[in-house]
């Protein structure tokens, strides 16, 4: 039986009878879209969205959508917990008014990899092989309860929802890091095994190669370098106020003969790969930049083919690919502890603002098409504050 809605408050009982989203109706296209608030199954509760995160995997679906019908987008999501029915509470230990990170996946919980708490590769929410995966900010709106992104005054959760409670004094816009800092820490820590002393080389200073950067120190890291194109000069600047011992334009210098100068030619024990559309060069230069012996070097999968492609030197070198493919529960709870710690200025990261009536341009603006863009705070109800 559906739990029933209640609410504390007339003012905002108002405002709850219907939800409005912003939905993405085709390549290139968001339309204000109201739904009925949906109810709430036992086991379920609602979140009132207060930051949905956008990034450039949103850029890329919403020029080319993978899935027909309408989408409700985002999926980096912190809200307040609201119409918690008793088994929510029981289940997650949270409670109405609880400000929370919801995961994008939903697994299903009976397969093996569920089983083994690495939800992330679950068929059940895997977009690419599973027209009917669920995963917020992927999932049609025409399925049951309609509200499976971000990008919407309220997104609906369901038993199986992966939430995580937000520290007390870290406000929702600062909660909004939580998905790039704990791929940060999932690709550089978990994955790539950074710890004390390692030296690295992060190539694309954007929201993923910062939040890498301050991963890395946090972990001991002695040495991290920074590459990024002389149109990244303020990016540059900012990994420098993260942590990173160097940084280097690209397009100013010999990237390689600068990495070999600051490492007094050793080169460096792993490359972090967070360049987006920027071709083989990159990996190239990761190749080259790794030590003589047992390197690491994590990619993150954007070529489709890679002509040419340099094995004899990866097995010469007895280089280590890694894949770069989402975060676990623990890179999150590392990421929410990082955030509330204060050690590292992480609020810098967030450089912009939009209210839903802006969604197309949010994502635009994290596209290339506004100057200065790392991270940007899509917020549902950013115009009824005004």
């Amino acid at each position: 039986m559906p739990y029933v809605f209640e609410v504390a408050n007339s003012e905002e009982s108002s405002m709850k009878q219907s939800v409005m989203a912003a939905v993405r109706t085709g390549p290139g296209k968001t339309e204000l879209t109201e739904y009925p608030m949906p109810e709430v199954p036992a086991g379920g509760a609602l979140l009132k969205v207060e930051v949905a995160g956008i990034c450039g995997t949103d850029v890329k679906l919403y020029a080319n959508p993978t899935i027909d019908g309408p989408v409700i987008m985002g999926h980096e999501n912190i809200g307040i917990v609201t119409n918690a029915s008793p088994e929510f509470i029981e289940r997650k230990g949270l409670v109405d008014g609880d400000r929370i990170f919801v995961e994008h996946y939903v697994g299903c919980y009976n397969c093996q990899w569920c089983h083994i708490g690495e939800y992330r590769h679950c068929e059940n929410t895997d977009w690419r092989t599973n027209p009917d995966a669920r995963r917020y900010g992927y999932t049609s709106a025409e399925n049951h309860h309609h509200l499976w992104g971000g990008f919407s005054q309220y997104m609906y959760l369901p038993w199986n929802s992966v939430v995580h409670k937000v520290p007390d004094g870290v406000s929702a816009e600062l909660a909004g890091l939580v998905t790039p800092l704990s791929n940060g820490i999932q690709w550089a820590l978990l994955d790539a095994g950074v710890g004390y002393n390692s030296t690295v080389l992060i190539q694309g200073p954007g929201q993923q190669g910062l939040s890498q950067a301050v991963a890395c120190k946090q972990a001991g890291a002695s040495l991290v370098i920074v590459t990024g194109t002389t149109r990244d000069k303020a990016r540059l600047d900012l990994a420098l106020t993260l942590g990173a011992d160097h940084v280097i334009d690209v397009q100013a210098e010999d990237a390689l003969d600068r990495i070999m100068q600051i490492t007094g030619g050793k080169g460096v024990d792993v490359v972090l790969d967070c360049t987006s559309r920027a071709g083989t060069a990159p990996i190239l230069l990761g190749i080259e930049a790794l030590k003589r012996r047992e390197g690491t070097l994590l990619v993150q999968g954007e070529l489709a083919a890679f002509p040419d492609f340099p094995l004899k030197k990866i097995t010469e070198k007895a280089i280590t690919i890694r894949s770069a493919r989402g975060h676990s529960y623990m890179a999150c709870e590392l990421a929410l502890a990082q955030l509330a710690s204060g050690r590292f200025p992480l609020e810098k990261l967030t450089t912009h603002r939009f209210g839903l009536k802006d969604v197309d341009r949010a994502i635009k603006a994290v596209g290339g098409g506004e100057p200065d863009v790392i991270h940007v705070s899509l917020m549902p109800w950013l115009e009824e504050a005004e």
